[in-house]
């Protein structure tokens, strides 16, 4: 089973590999990056690894034995006890119940290690897969929303977490 990590420096070779190889399949579910995300990968993961020593945002890697990462597990817009859940995990890891264990995972560390009391989360209402991660990590429905210029729905979760 890939081991939780949060994200650091180390990670640059493994997590760039991992968003190029995913492009195109993340491409399907959640707009792309684009190709000055890769261009400037290493400024970018430098800006984040700072915002990240704020303790404005928390990242998180899955990491597998042979040290790829097979997905990724954030927590951005840290305030007031609460933080927003995003998370993505690679095509060839998909299917295997790792997005649900690392969602669940990092609900644990929210409380336990950033003191945060509750996450929000929200997918489009048509990614079933997504949905059902945060269904199965505990999360409930607060609210659906239409996305102006998608003519797409955003369905919005939470999830209490215990603070350590």
């Amino acid at each position: 089973m890939p081991e939780l990590q949060r994200l650091r420096a180390e990670h640059a070779p493994a997590l760039l590999a991992f968003e190029r190889e995913n492009r195109a399949y993340f491409a399907k579910s959640v707009p792309d990056r684009g190709d000055a995300y890769f261009t400037e990968f290493d400024a970018r993961l430098a800006a984040l690894l700072a915002e990240q020593a704020t303790g404005a945002c928390h990242f998180h890697v899955l990491v597998d034995g042979e040290g790829a990462v097979v997905g990724r597990v954030n927590l951005v817009d840290v305030a007031d006890g609460e933080a927003e859940l995003g998370y993505r995990i690679a095509e060839r890891a998909a299917g295997r119940g790792l997005a649900t264990s690392a969602v669940r995972q990092v609900c644990e560390v929210a409380g336990a290690e950033y003191g945060l009391t509750a996450l929000r989360a929200a997918t489009d209402a048509d990614n079933e897969g997504s949905r059902a991660v945060l269904v199965r990590a505990g999360f409930v429905v607060v609210g659906e929303v239409e996305v102006e210029g998608k003519g797409s729905v955003e369905v919005r979760y939470r999830r209490a977490v215990a603070a350590g």
